[in-house]
Order: C-alpha cells, then structure tokens, then sequence
C-alpha cells in the first residue's frame, strides 16, 4: 500500500518499510517523506517499521484547497495510523511536523503512541504576542507570504542556505543537496505552502504540552536561524513533563542532513531506552 485516502477524499502518499517496532515520520516544510529518507534506512536495518508520508499539498500527495490547519493535519495523521493498524508507535515530527505530533497527542488523546520526538520543532509558539515575548514578529510571516507570491523558486534558494547552515565554518551540505530540496520544495503547490506556513506560524500549542504523557525527545541545533532554540525546543522542553533536550551546538535547523549519524544513533538510543 502506498497510498491512503482520509475522509475529505484527499490521497496521502507514503512507504512503509521494514518490520519491527512502528516509526512515524512527520516530515518538515517545505519538504516531504523523501527529507527522512536517510534516517528511515538506519531505523530499518536497526530493526524497526518505519512510515513516513507526503504531507497533504506536498510530493506526491494531493492537493486540496482547504485542511493546512493543524486540526486536520492531525486528522491525517490519525489516518495513517489507523489505517496501516499502528500501534505502540514512535512518532518523530520534524519542524512543522512537530505540530501535528503535539494536536495528534490532545486532540486524539494519543492513541498508540509509545513515545514521541521532536526534532526542530516549532513547538510551542512561533508568533510573538505580549505573553510569548521570544517569539518572531507577524509581519516576519507576512514577508515570506509575499516573498513566495512574488517568485518562490528565488525564495526557496536563499530559505535553504540557511535552513541547512551553508556558510557557516562548519557547513556540511553540498550543492547538489541544496538543489534536490529546491526541487523538493517546489513539487508543492503554492496553496498549501503558504497556508502550511501560515498555519505554524500561528498555531498556538502550548495548551497540546500536557497531552505528552509519553517519554519525549527533543533535539535541536543552538545555531538554527529557521526556528531559533531558545524561542522554541527549551521552552517546549520546560513545558513537557519529564521530557529530554539533546542540543547540537553550532547545528542549523536541517540537522537531518547535516547531523544524520548523530541524529540516527541519539533516536536509536532513544528508542531502545
């Protein structure tokens, strides 16, 4: 099965590989299922089930004019989930993805669900409002609207030189990496990336926090200018009971890429705590 339909008739894209323990992978924006690629190997040959999908309006999903608000991405979730009969999951969101794990874990109570990731996640408020102070200023958001409308390939090019850190002494990705996430990021409509965007920029998820009952790893980079740490993972992490932070020092927020052997060991480990 490489496709499922959820109840508003949108087709979801997505691979199912290997057996074991279940992984949910939640991929970031722009992107989709193919960003986890590498990390979804290592968890396979290390023995586990892993799923990940192409959000709707992203890859080879369909898209639908309405339903980029977080309650019916989690929907969508919901329906991977049930569909493919998982249970006693892992769920692993990236960025964005972050989201739909945190409204999965409220508004469906977190149903099988074993434990839970976040990996550069936007949690727990990326608007600035006068009581979230750390937060990005509105007319940020309204910029890149903008910016998108006007010419999104030219955009993208610039959005990915820091999404993954390029210049920095340290950098770590190559030409052709940045290409296949333009590439990538460009198979999306128009539609759905603006309202994806617009949709974590203003999802307000510090009401989901109490809903992480499960063990909890967060990750983050301390030099990731897409969703910078201090405004989201440390606060996300002091509001999630019991929760862990690892911080990669000096990491951007594409860490998928620029930290992948990292990445994979640190979710293993968490994995089989």
């Amino acid at each position: 099965m490489h496709r499922i339909t959820t109840a508003d008739q949108t087709s979801l894209y997505l691979k199912d590989w290997g057996e074991g323990s279940p992984v949910v992978l939640v991929h970031g924006w722009p992107l989709n299922a193919d960003s986890w690629d590498d990390l979804a190997v290592s968890l396979v040959e290390a023995g586990h089930r892993v799923i990940a999908y192409d959000r709707r309006g992203f890859g080879r999903s369909s898209q639908p004019w309405n339903g980029y608000d977080y309650d019916t991405l989690s929907d969508d979730l919901w329906e991977v989930m049930e569909q493919l009969d998982v249970q006693d999951a892992t769920l692993v969101g990236f960025s964005m993805g972050g989201g739909e794990v945190a409204r999965y874990m409220s508004r469906h109570s977190g149903k099988n669900v074993a434990r839970t990731a976040l990996i550069s996640s936007v949690l727990p408020f990326r608007l600035k409002t006068p009581d979230n102070p750390a937060g990005a200023e509105g007319s940020a958001f309204d910029k890149t609207a903008k910016a998108l409308a006007d010419d999104r390939p030219k955009f993208f090019t610039g959005f990915f030189r820091d999404f993954f850190g390029v210049g920095s002494p340290d950098s770590r990705v190559s030409d052709e990496t940045l290409r296949w996430a333009h590439n990538t990021a460009m198979q999306a409509g128009l539609r759905p990336t603006v309202a994806c965007m617009r949709a974590f920029s203003s999802t307000d998820f510090r009401p989901d926090l109490a809903a992480f009952d499960v063990p909890t790893l967060l990750i983050h980079g301390t030099d990731d200018k897409t969703v910078p740490i201090a405004a989201s993972s440390r606060l996300a992490a002091a509001g999630i009971a019991g929760s862990q932070l690892i911080e990669y020092e000096g990491a951007p927020h594409g860490l998928f890429v620029t930290h992948k052997q990292r990445l994979a060991k640190d979710l293993l480990a968490f994995l089989k705590a």
